[in-house]
């Protein structure tokens, strides 16, 4: 059940009560695709870096390892160890940007695995029935992902679609709750808008999915390829049709810029590569912008990577010793940065949940964003 605590303008604080403990939001969910999150970064560590949500791959754990053998392990969160919730992600993007072949058809998708190439079908009912092995807190229904850009007709076909698998995905969820040998027997159902950069199509989908009264909303289909000032505008356009009472999920984003757009514009769950990808980089995300740790400068600073950073890494290790590492090809300097990253992605959505309460969220973005800009310190 999601509770609205109050707003700044569209931002949105809130709480989501769920089987495995109750999500502040906003929310940032840490992306573990294959149970694990990228760089060494094991769920006891996830517990000091204000992890709140862990985020899991229904296509990948379905083809390697197998959701079958997750459910006979007692479920995702007793397989890797953790307490909080889990989001899966309906597998359908994966389906579409992975596969090396794949066929549409009105009962689902039929595809080739990218691992070893079997030929594997996932339908709506089939993406519900792993993500009931899985167990996870909320599972994704199953959409199609239409590529950008796509032509009207086109995309009005796909989101028809995906409206019709929503209502299998919702009717199947309903009945694997029911079922003696479900292990979570409360798992939550997003749904997801679709529609491109067409806001009459992601409006008036918008509309058609509030009415099926579904625990939480995404917004698909961003942030593959078109503008940010694109972005923004379907988000603001999208977002007051569906409901304020349910969460309202950004997938795949983004920047710390991103998602404080997002949040100004009513969005309060996200999810991105971006911190493990980058730290695996040695980036290193700070209030003044991003840092490229490999660069010379840094080769006798005996700083933490940001001053006043609480992070394990920013504690214990300097800007120079990271940087040794990261010249050596140690993993512990991608591990200490990923870790960063991930606390800094966290702890940003703290702050943001504080300003709304403290109703100054936007002299917060502002502030945020001019340090932002201010670039590589």
């Amino acid at each position: 059940m999601y509770k609205l605590i109050c707003r700044d303008g569209n931002a949105k604080r809130g709480e989501l009560h769920t089987v495995h403990g109750t999500i502040q939001t906003p929310v940032f969910m840490n992306v573990g695709t294959v149970a694990a999150i990228k760089g060494a970064v094991s769920t006891t560590d996830l517990q000091q870096l204000k992890t709140q949500v862990e985020l899991s791959n229904t296509y990948h754990l379905h083809v390697r390892t197998g959701d079958e053998v997750i459910k006979k392990l007692g479920g995702l969160h007793k397989f890797m160890v953790w307490d909080k919730p889990i989001l899966t992600d309906s597998g359908g993007f994966q389906v579409f940007s992975l596969a090396s072949f794949r066929k549409i058809k009105e009962e689902g998708v039929y595809f080739n695995s990218h691992i070893d190439g079997r030929k594997i079908f996932m339908g709506p009912e089939e993406s519900m029935q792993i993500q009931s092995n899985l167990a996870s807190t909320i599972a994704m229904a199953l959409d199609e992902c239409p590529p950008h850009p796509a032509t009207r007709e086109y995309m009005q076909n796909s989101v028809d679609r995906t409206t019709r698998w929503l209502e299998r995905c919702k009717k199947e969820m309903k009945r694997l709750n029911s079922l003696e040998d479900t292990i979570n027997k409360n798992q939550m159902l997003f749904g997801i808008n679709q529609g491109g950069t067409f806001e009459d199509i992601r409006i008036e989908h918008a509309k058609r999915i509030t009415d099926m009264d579904l625990d939480g909303y995404a917004l698909g289909g961003l942030a593959v390829g078109e503008s940010h000032e694109e972005m923004y505008r379907i988000i603001e356009e999208t977002v007051p049709y569906l409901p304020l009472e349910k969460p309202t999920y950004l997938m795949g984003v983004g920047t710390p810029a991103n998602i404080l757009e997002a949040v100004d514009r009513g969005v309060d769950f996200f999810d991105c590569v971006y911190p493990s990808r980058n730290g695996r980089h040695g980036h290193a995300y700070t209030n003044h912008g991003k840092m490229n740790l490999m660069n010379a400068k840094y080769e006798l600073d005996d700083r933490p990577i940001e001053e006043g950073c609480q992070c394990p890494t920013c504690k214990y290790y300097s800007r120079a010793y990271i940087r040794h590492l990261l010249k050596a090809k140690e993993m512990l300097g991608l591990r200490l940065l990923v870790m960063h990253n991930l606390y800094f992605y966290n702890n940003m959505m703290e702050e943001i949940r504080n300003a709304i309460e403290e109703k100054r969220y936007k002299e917060y973005k502002k502030a945020k964003l001019k340090g932002f800009a201010e670039g590589e310190e």
